[in-house]
């Protein structure tokens, strides 16, 4: 059973505070918003790249721990960050050959993963300043955070206008909303690329946290981790998570899809259910008894295994981000959605309004 661990509180405090924090490249200042709700949960959230810097949640005995990677100053995310904790977009994950083909004309975007398009570009929306405005109320404590990305932009067509709002919530629910028009046809797939370790970030590994996905099926990939187009059922081999099962116990397995990744990094295809957001993965740390549920609206979620943290950064606190030291439950549609027309369409017109929402819950279980 999934309980609300909780850490009060000695003396009040300000349930949303803002601070400076640094300059961007471009000589935009950067501010940084911190969120509770009372001090059973604290999440802290940067203008630059719209990222989540920490989020301290508590164990089985109270004790609060940041759980997510990242740095302890701008300088880190700017110089070198493997999308910690960042909303990335104009579109999420892979797009294949870095081109697709929209209402007959064809759009060429950056390589910048082998001969693929990944997160957006060379400067996706992870490397930019949000404009933010702060709330406390009834829904609980956030921050509501806005960018133009203009048409051309990266290669994209048209002017998108994008929100992502974060609450926190009372009941240590972390909400994260998507919000996005446009003016002309697009591909939009926004997604926040949080790496957890439920143990405390930089403490070790990820692979002995147990993992459900609520999933029946997930997207192969080819050489260069594009889906080939098959939903392949995960019956029967290490892709099958439906149970809850170490992330470490089938991840060295001599499986070809496994070999590609390096470990998982691969698109789940989620069973959806009658109540959006639904129950998409549940994360276990049996030495802290932390529990993260996620649940969403969005039909894939892209599970990966830090498998490119190779010890060449160093962290909060000093700590040094090994090979499998943090996993990311990425909720969004599927990689190389404009070049599969048997995906969910990802294109969104004139007129339309793309809504996401995604709920992270923590609590901790004995």
């Amino acid at each position: 059973m999934l309980l609300l661990a909780s850490c009060q509180s000695e003396t009040p405090m300000d349930r949303v505070t803002k601070e400076p924090f640094g300059v961007a490249p471009d000589g935009e200042p950067v501010e940084l918003y911190t969120l509770t709700n009372g001090g059973a949960a604290e999440v802290t959230i940067m203008t630059y790249g719209a990222i989540i810097v920490s989020l301290r949640v508590p164990d089985r005995e109270g004790v609060m721990d940041d759980i997510v990677l990242g740095y302890d100053s701008l300088q880190g995310y700017i110089d070198t960050s493997p999308y910690f904790g960042a909303i990335v977009g104009r579109y999420g994950n892979r797009i294949g050959d870095a081109t697709f083909e929209l209402d007959g004309e064809t759009y060429v975007l950056a390589r910048n993963n082998g001969p693929n398009h990944l997160h957006g570009g060379l400067v996706g929306f992870d490397q930019v300043v949000w404009t933010a405005e702060s709330f406390d109320d009834t829904t609980g404590t956030g921050v509501a955070l806005t960018y133009v990305s203009q048409d051309g932009e990266e290669g994209y067509p048209g002017t998108l206008e994008s929100r992502v709002t974060y609450t926190l919530t009372e009941d240590n629910v972390l909400v994260v909303d998507f919000h996005a028009t446009t003016d002309k046809a697009t591909p939009v797939n926004l997604t926040q690329h949080a790496y957890f370790n439920l143990a405390g970030a930089g403490s070790g590994d990820i692979l002995d946290h147990e993992l459900m996905v609520v999933a029946d099926a997930f997207t192969p990939v080819d050489s260069t981790m594009i889906p080939t187009g098959e939903i392949r059922d995960v019956t029967g081999g290490p892709f099958d998570f439906r149970v809850p099962v170490a992330i470490g116990a089938r991840i060295e397995e001599d499986n070809r899809q496994l070999i590609l990744g390096g470990g998982y990094d691969h698109n789940y295809v989620l069973n959806g259910g009658e109540i959006s957001p639904f129950l998409a993965a549940r994360v276990f740390e049996p030495t802290t008894g932390r529990v993260m549920e996620v649940h969403t609206s969005e039909p894939g979620v892209q599970f990966y295994t830090g498998n490119f943290l190779d010890g060449s950064i160093t962290g909060k606190g000093g700590h040094t981000y090994h090979r499998r030291y943090g996993f990311c439950l990425e909720t969004q549609h599927f990689p190389d959605s404009p070049n599969k027309p048997k995906f969910p369409s990802t294109i969104l017109r004139p007129g339309e309004i793309y809504a996401s929402r995604t709920m992270f819950t923590f609590g901790v279980m004995p």
